[in-house]
């Protein structure tokens, strides 16, 4: 072990001369061993030179590596149009109004939950159901209607379901954003119009799909056009087996 006197001659260097470091002789005459000898992993590299070799290390870090390349997306991206009737057949106490606004007039946070049947475009077969909350956000009286913030889905049986969110006015169509479903429409996006027939009895969606795999032929059968007198057809209506998707929501 170095002695006393040994030590404090190094102290005194450092203290005396704070800027020129002792030379390795030097450490070697005043400690009594030499430090290769004794720990030779411990090899002196010059300050200057490690910092250049980090600044090299780390520049070629940053700029040698090479960008990952985006993989093309495998998910299908043709639009698939689905038509669907919504019929409120007077048979399910709905829609229920929950006036929270204690007003007389449609007034901000009122709350509407629905349920209502829905047939496919040709109205041939039945679907299943909507199931679903609007919560009005504005009456507007010179239009005689009301702007909701509408959240809901559509059962399909066992084909899965639809989930939409987004404006429903009363009063004219609208667009809804398509945010997602299970079974064969899992994955799915875009968009569904929404178009007013009979408030709020008839409604006539067009879904504008993308993300899945092509749709069942009996769900996409040429759609009748949209009108007040439209009526599914008495075998879809009385849910007989070949007028419905298997095992159909109800």
């Amino acid at each position: 072990m170095a002695s006393a006197s040994s030590l404090k001659a190094i102290s005194s260097l450092y203290l005396t001369n704070p800027i020129k470091s002792a030379s390795p002789s030097q450490t070697q005459r005043l400690l009594g061993f030499n430090l290769s000898h004794s720990f030779p992993a411990l090899k002196s590299t010059p300050i200057h030179q490690a910092s250049s070799n980090s600044k090299s290390f780390n520049t070629a870090a940053f700029f040698g590596q090479k960008q990952k390349t985006a993989e093309p997306s495998t998910r299908p991206t043709k639009v698939q149009e689905l038509n669907v009737y919504e019929i409120n057949e007077r048979d399910r106490g709905s829609p229920a109004y929950l006036r929270l606004s204690k007003k007389e007039v449609n007034s901000l946070g009122d709350l509407v939950p629905f349920s209502n049947k829905i047939y496919s475009g040709d109205l041939e077969k039945r679907l299943g159901i909507t199931s679903g909350l609007c919560v009005l956000i504005q009456n507007v009286p010179e239009k005689k209607g009301d702007r909701y913030e509408a959240i809901y889905s559509f059962y399909f049986g066992d084909y899965g379901h639809i989930s939409v969110q987004g404006a429903y006015l009363t009063y004219e169509d609208t667009y809804l954003a398509v945010t997602g479903g299970s079974g064969i429409f899992e994955g799915v996006y875009g968009q569904v119009k929404l178009k007013q027939i009979v408030f709020p009895f008839k409604l006539f969606y067009t879904f504008y799909l993308k993300g899945i795999a092509d749709l069942p032929a009996e769900l996409t059968g040429k759609p009748v056009a949209p009108s007040p007198s439209v009526e599914p057809s008495p075998a879809a209506k009385a849910t007989e087996s070949q007028a419905t998707v298997k095992n159909f929501t109800n």
